[in-house]
C-alpha cells in the first residue's frame, strides 16, 4: 500500500498549496435551490416586510439611545446589499441546476419520442403487409354472400327440376 506523499507524516508539504475545504456539489445545490424556492414565496416576503417595518419603527420611534441603525439606515442598507449579493447567485445556481434537469428530460422525451415513432412505422408496416396478405383471403361478408348466392341458385335449380317433373307428370298424365 502506497502512501501519497501528502499522507505522509516524515514529508514537508508542499510550499503555496491552500487546501480548501471540500464540499459535495451536490448537496450545496440541493440547498441553494431551497433557499431559492423559500425566497420565490410569499412567506419570505411577508417576513422581509414585517423585519423591515419593524426595522425602520424600532430605528424612528425607539429613543435615540436604544436606536443602533440612525435615520439614513446604513445598517439596514448593508444587510439587504448583502442578502442581495448572494440570493443572486444561488437564485441562478437554482436555475442552472433547473436548466440541466430540462435538458435531461427533454433529450429523454426526444428519445421516446424517436422510439415512439419507430415502433408506429413498423406497426404501420406491419398493418400494410396484413391488409395485403388479407386481400387473398375470403372475409366473413364474402363467404356470407357466396354462400347467399348458391343458396338461390339451389332454390332456383330446385324450382325448376320441380317445374319440369310437374310438366313431365302432366305430359304422361294427361
Amino acid at each position: 500500500m502506497s502512501e501519497t506523499r501528502r499522507d505522509r507524516l516524515d514529508q514537508p508539504r508542499e510550499p503555496g498549496r491552500v487546501q480548501l475545504p471540500r464540499f459535495d456539489p451536490e448537496a450545496f445545490g440541493r440547498w441553494s435551490e431551497g433557499i431559492a424556492r423559500y425566497m420565490g414565496t410569499a412567506k419570505f416576503i411577508v417576513y422581509m416586510t414585517v423585519l423591515i417595518a419593524a426595522w425602520f419603527a424600532w430605528n424612528t420611534l425607539a429613543p435615540d439611545r436604544m436606536r443602533f441603525d440612525p435615520y439614513t439606515f446604513t445598517f439596514l442598507t448593508l444587510i439587504l446589499s448583502l442578502q442581495a449579493s448572494y440570493a443572486a447567485p444561488l437564485i441562478l445556481l437554482a436555475q442552472n441546476r433547473q436548466t440541466d434537469r430540462d435538458r435531461l428530460a427533454m433529450d429523454e422525451d426526444r428519445r421516446r419520442a424517436a422510439l415512439q415513432k419507430a415502433d408506429t412505422e413498423f406497426l404501420t408496416r406491419e398493418i400494410a403487409s396484413l391488409r395485403i396478405a388479407l386481400g387473398d383471403v375470403a372475409t366473413r361478408d364474402f363467404l356470407r354472400n357466396e354462400l347467399n348466392r348458391l343458396a338461390d341458385e339451389l332454390d332456383e335449380a330446385a324450382m325448376r327440376r320441380e317445374k319440369r317433373a310437374r310438366t313431365e307428370w302432366e305430359e304422361e298424365h294427361p
